[in-house]
């Protein structure tokens, strides 16, 4: 088969920031305005810049005899996805050594491309809080590097705080700041950053507990958006009543 020469082979992030020990996958496709229907002879490459062969996938099937070992049994295309277009990767159970450059190549039908991907690695977690004797706590049970810690009030203003961390065996931190004469009613920002990741807590108090949620931010993110990707956004509107 002759294959036409494309360059539109996309992802939404050519940047990600996995977090150490979770699930990523690294998102590799053709916009869906070139494919339109399913593609014939699909053709799916991973590769890492330092190890090779990370997943292939060809003639409906994986094909994976020259496949790196440090990436056996850990990833996975979607082949119902990939007759669409979409040869994003599922890379489990990240692990430091998997940061670095990964290349998406893929033939079809419609054409051929390819785009890089820069995949980072951190830790981080997102804090739970804590309402008492006008004492509003914040815990985070896992960062890495050691992230810096703001409280803001609702006018955007910095506000004192005390902040500890506890270095565990594995070189993470956990987190436990505390933010002082704190009022019912009032909401409050408590901010923990890396050079790669924020999180970025609102919390409202309210007479029974606090009201909050948190959204995490990274830095360097795909040109393809705006300012910065926005991965997941968890416990929104979640509350937390005191024991």
């Amino acid at each position: 088969m002759t294959y036409q020469s494309t360059s539109k082979v996309m992802s939404s992030n050519t940047k990600p920031v996995a977090n150490l020990g979770e699930d990523q996958i690294l998102s590799c496709y053709i916009p869906a305005d070139i494919t339109q229907n399913s593609l014939r002879e699909m053709f799916v490459s991973w590769e890492k810049t330092d190890l090779g062969l990370v997943y292939r996938y060809q003639n409906g099937a994986p094909a994976l005899d020259d496949q790196a070992l440090e990436f056996k049994g850990r990833v996975q295309v979607f082949p119902d996805a990939v007759v669409a277009g979409n040869a994003s990767l599922l890379l489990r159970s990240v692990r430091n050594s998997d940061k670095g450059e990964y290349t998406c190549s893929i033939r079809s039908s419609v054409g051929q491309g390819k785009v890089h991907i820069q995949l980072r690695t951190a830790v981080f977690s997102a804090p739970t809080l804590k309402f008492s004797n006008n004492m509003l706590t914040s815990e985070a049970s896992r960062w890495s590097p050691k992230p810096e810690v703001t409280w803001l009030n609702q006018t955007g203003n910095v506000q004192n705080a005390s902040t500890s961390f506890t270095e565990l065996p594995s070189g993470v931190y956990s987190v436990l700041s505390t933010l002082r004469s704190a009022q019912v009613s009032e909401t409050y920002s408590c901010r923990i950053e890396t050079s790669l990741v924020v999180a970025l807590t609102e919390a409202t108090i309210t007479g029974t507990g606090v009201l909050r949620r948190t959204i995490f931010t990274f830095s360097v993110a795909s040109t393809l958006l705006v300012s910065f990707y926005l991965n997941l956004v968890i416990s929104f509107l979640c509350m937390f009543y005191v024991v």
